[in-house]
């Protein structure tokens, strides 16, 4: 078995003094490169917080990440950054697309700050448009693009700066019926074709079809894990 991409250790998310509550307690999850997970589960079952320990969004009360051999607690937060913009991608339930700016800028934005150079990220964002099938829009802003349109330019700029994971937060949780088909095709497509590894977190488990594991959550912890046929 191939060693972990991605180690959650004793995952703790503490939240508030006296009677607060633990949105995540003591979860340990492994993935491996190439790897397609998704994490499933009621509202409020600290799926999202998980994610967003996993990927250095925010601080667990106790426990640590380590990514490629890089534990978040030695990193400090430049650091931090330096890993998520370099290692990571990210895609929202809602885009979190810039208006100002257009579908390449939008793009691009992710390899500038990482100090890619304008040939490298011209030719990056031509092969991502042609990915996501957004070559045609190009130039348009988020504003003059569909819901389905803005979310594959999200996944376009995830994909930026060739990132060793993908974390996905309801990546389709904003969109009708057909347009979240498409957005969960192009994952698969992406981690079959591409060997992206994805983490993916779904309330209502619409990519577990896809998966190779499936993680349920509940109160903040795992419940248990599907091993699913690929």
């Amino acid at each position: 078995m191939s060693h972990a991409l991605l180690k959650g250790i004793n995952l703790t998310k503490w939240f508030g003094i006296g009677d607060g509550v633990f949105a995540v307690h003591n979860v340990s999850l492994d993935v491996i490169p190439g790897e397609f997970v998704v994490i499933v589960g009621p509202s409020g079952c600290g799926k999202t917080t998980l994610l967003n320990l996993l990927g250095g969004l925010d601080k667990p009360t106790h426990g640590d990440v380590v990514l490629n051999g890089q534990r978040y607690s030695k990193l400090g937060e430049t650091g931090l950054a330096r890993l998520r913009r370099r290692q990571l991608g990210f895609v929202f339930q809602f885009f979190n697309l810039l208006n100002d700016l257009s579908a390449a800028e939008n793009i691009a934005l992710p390899m500038r700050l990482a100090g890619a150079r304008p040939a490298v990220i011209n030719a990056r964002i031509e092969e991502l448009l042609g990915t996501v099938s957004m070559l045609h829009r190009a130039n348009h802003s988020p504003h003059e693009l569909s819901g389905g349109e803005q979310q594959r330019v999200a996944i376009a700029r995830a994909l930026a700066n060739q990132p060793a994971l993908v974390l996905a937060d309801e990546p389709t949780g904003n969109l009708d019926t057909k347009n979240s088909e498409e957005i969960r095709r192009l994952f698969r497509k992406l981690n079959v074709e591409n060997g992206q590894t994805f983490v993916v977190v779904s309330h209502d488990g619409v990519f577990a079809d896809y998966a190779h594991r499936v993680v349920r959550m509940t109160d903040g912890v795992i419940g248990d894990i599907e091993v699913k046929a690929t």
